[in-house]
């Protein structure tokens, strides 16, 4: 036995070089095999490789893109179910305010319409009435304007479920831009990704000495391998839970505390998911883009329809019977639909001028961050854990499988050097 022993000692100083170089490589080897799993995640943006027939056959598209409209109804759900609901995103905009935000952009938008709508159903009878009345006509309706739209918008906010999906704004913007979604988790988890990388290298530097000590022991080629294989999943495995566990924290041997970091970060965590939401998703523009254009915006139209129709009813009373009479009843009504689609048409353009009041008054970043304060643990991990639990057996695998290989690679280039 002391033979044993003296022959390892040996050996061990003749090739101390070499052999000191294995945790070195273990810990090179978690290092690498974390940056490309977390790269794995999120690029590319979409596939690369080979197609069969014109689907995917053989290549890799990131994780998070690949499966971009469930991240997105994942991350969504969180959003407007805990976070924020449609009401609040509506309700603290101000109708009368936004009416005079939008006066001089509007009266002129309402100019235009008048005379084209005019001119277009009654051609002769408008260019033949004389430049005063025309004046007197269009300044009757750019008055009314502006109290129209506010009566829109208050139709909007009294019943602003069944005219504003948020889910659907939020979910479509980031399947339409993968590099948002991306950005999403990245920002919020950018420490926690800088966290499984630089542990690669700890756990894999530690896993190495005892692989050291194994080899200079056996010396079965077998170890190397096996030893990588191990680093490549243990790490990663480990990793993500640290990240996330324990959910309190907690001490350890009575010598050291951890809580999960993400949980941990929440303050910060927090601010910058916030930040990203605000500057980027639920923003004034695309809340106005929503309502206006998107699955409920036939329902907005009904009711500018019928703001269109009032206000018709109420400053040509009098002469309605002989506008009738004059265009027709069909093509009086094909009027109202035409006004009202002009003023549809017109309105992202000239909404754009409330946008820095909106973005004040909606207040979403501030907003975000109460909300996401008082969210338990389990819901807050719920911000980041689905980029990591889609397919994640898959960069655990490729972790292992990397580490695998770079295990062999080690064992040859170890016996080379040593016999």
């Amino acid at each position: 036995m002391d033979e044993y022993l003296r022959g390892i000692a040996d050996d061990f100083l003749r090739y101390w070089a070499v052999y000191c170089s294995i945790p070195v490589v273990a810990a090179l080897i978690g290092y690498v095999t974390k940056l490309v799993a977390i790269r794995m995640m999120f690029q590319p943006l979409n596939f690369t490789g080979l197609r069969l027939r014109g689907k995917p056959f053989l290549g890799w598209q990131g994780i998070v893109p690949k499966r971009a409209a469930r991240m997105a109804s994942i991350a969504c759900d969180t959003m407007t179910q805990q976070l924020v609901t449609p009401r609040e995103v509506v309700e603290r905009l101000d109708p009368e305010r936004i009416a005079k935000e939008i006066e001089r952009p509007l009266l002129a938008a309402t100019e235009e319409i008048v005379t084209d709508i005019a001119a277009e159903y009654q051609p002769g009878l408008w260019e033949a009435l004389p430049e005063r009345v025309r004046r007197l006509v269009v300044r009757r309706v750019q008055a009314e304007a502006p109290k129209m739209v506010a009566a829109v918008m208050d139709a909007i906010k009294n019943d602003v479920e069944s005219v504003f999906d948020l889910k659907d704004m939020v979910v479509t913007s980031l399947v339409k831009d993968k590099a948002l979604l991306n950005r999403i988790f990245q920002e919020a988890g950018h420490k926690e990704f800088r966290f499984i990388a630089r542990s690669g290298l700890l756990f894999g530097g530690q896993i190495g000495i005892v692989q050291m000590v194994v080899w200079l022991a056996f010396r079965v080629p077998l170890i190397m391998p096996l030893f990588g294989l191990f680093i490549g999943w243990f790490t990663d495995w480990l990793a993500l839970k640290m990240i996330f566990r324990p959910k309190e924290p907690t001490r350890y041997l009575g010598l050291f505390e951890w809580q999960g970091l993400f949980i941990k970060r929440r303050a910060e965590v927090s601010e910058a998911y916030a930040e990203l939401i605000a500057r980027e998703i639920i923003t004034p523009h695309n809340v106005i883009e929503a309502v206006l254009r998107g699955p409920f915006s036939d329902k907005v139209v009904t009711l500018i329809q019928r703001q269109v129709d009032a206000e018709l009813a109420k400053q040509t009373s009098f002469a309605k019977p002989l506008v009738v009479m004059a265009i027709g009843s069909r093509r009086y009504q094909e009027m109202k639909a035409r006004i009202a689609d002009q003023v549809m048409a017109r309105l992202p353009e000239t909404l754009h001028y409330i946008e820095d009041y909106a973005e004040d008054a909606m207040d979403i970043r501030n907003t975000l961050v109460s909300k996401m304060k008082q969210l338990d643990a389990d819901e807050f991990e719920g911000l980041l854990r689905p980029a990591f639990q889609q397919d994640e057996w898959i960069l655990i695998l490729t972790g292992a499988l990397l580490g695998a290989a770079c295990g062999e690679l080690q064992v040859q280039l170890v016996l080379h050097l040593t016999t």
